[in-house]
């Protein structure tokens, strides 16, 4: 099962006159498998309940680790995809302009509060009651997501080909410790250049831009279920110790305390209330 994305499903989401539709409301699928890039006039929220999902636009990728949502605005070409077994809740919004909702795509932070107001979306009549307590419900929802914390789960993809070859190559040998200049060579930059155009394209320095790649490839397989010690092995660090210090200053917490946060109690524990 994927999450749909066909012409005519979409036509039909962004034709329902409501400001908030469920579609696919929660979705338990094994795999998540790659969507082909799509747009729909409606903004999305894909909403991690269980694994990790992956939004990809032309310039960049967000990952989207449990109890965090992305946000997708309106008309922005997208893929989705999964890592592992994946669970989520995707809404399509047509938010009025006082909701001060993002304009660009990021990953955002779901507190507990907001976690089962957007459980309870699932419930909801697709022609829901605007002025009933359901559209008082999609009104808080909006109050909620536009105090919600944005979270740095983003990897600016470099639009230069010798830069996206680049990419490549770190994703495929994320172990691999080369020096800056020996990165460069291979893609045939100085680096001096290569410094210049990372900076220019993406904002970051390559040590930055690398530890960045490390944080995503880290939170995918912390999330399968890979040991820390494994992850940091595989990412190229000497120790499972100099891997955390790592993720801590890039995150601003251990990854063993950031997944903890993002495992709240059981997906349908609203339906015990």
């Amino acid at each position: 099962m994927q999450l749909d994305v066909r012409t005519d499903w979409l036509s039909y989401v962004d034709e329902v006159p409501r400001a908030l539709v469920a579609a696919n409301a929660v979705a338990n699928l094994e795999t998540l498998e790659q969507s082909p890039r799509h747009h729909h006039e409606k903004a999305q929220l894909i909403f991690t309940i269980l694994g990790i999902i992956n939004c990809e636009i032309e310039d960049a990728v967000w990952i989207v680790p449990p109890q965090c949502a992305v946000w997708i605005p309106g008309r922005l070409p997208h893929t989705v995809f999964g890592s592992g077994e994946v669970e989520c809740i995707s809404l399509f919004i047509d938010p009025p302009k006082a909701a001060n909702l993002p304009e660009e795509c990021c990953t955002i932070t779901v507190s507990s509060f907001l976690r089962q107001l957007l459980l309870r979306t699932t419930e909801l009549p697709e022609l829901y009651d605007v002025d009933g307590p359901d559209g008082r419900i999609v009104s808080v929802i909006f109050d909620e997501l536009a105090m919600a914390p944005v979270e740095d789960l983003r990897l600016p993809i470099p639009g230069d080909p010798r830069l996206k070859r680049l990419t490549d190559l770190l994703i495929a040998a994320p172990a691999d410790r080369a020096t800056v200049g020996q990165w460069a060579s291979r893609v045939a930059l100085s680096e001096r250049s290569l410094s210049r155009m990372l900076a220019e394209e993406v904002g970051m320095s390559f040590g930055r831009w690398r530890r960045q790649l490390h944080v995503i490839l880290a939170l995918r397989s912390l999330s399968a279920g890979q040991t820390v010690q494994a992850v940091a092995m595989d990412l190229g660090y000497e120790s499972a110790s100099s891997f955390v210090t790592m993720f801590r200053k890039m995150v601003g917490k251990p990854p063993s305390r950031y997944l903890l946060e993002r495992r709240g109690p059981a997906p349908h524990d609203h339906d015990a209330r």
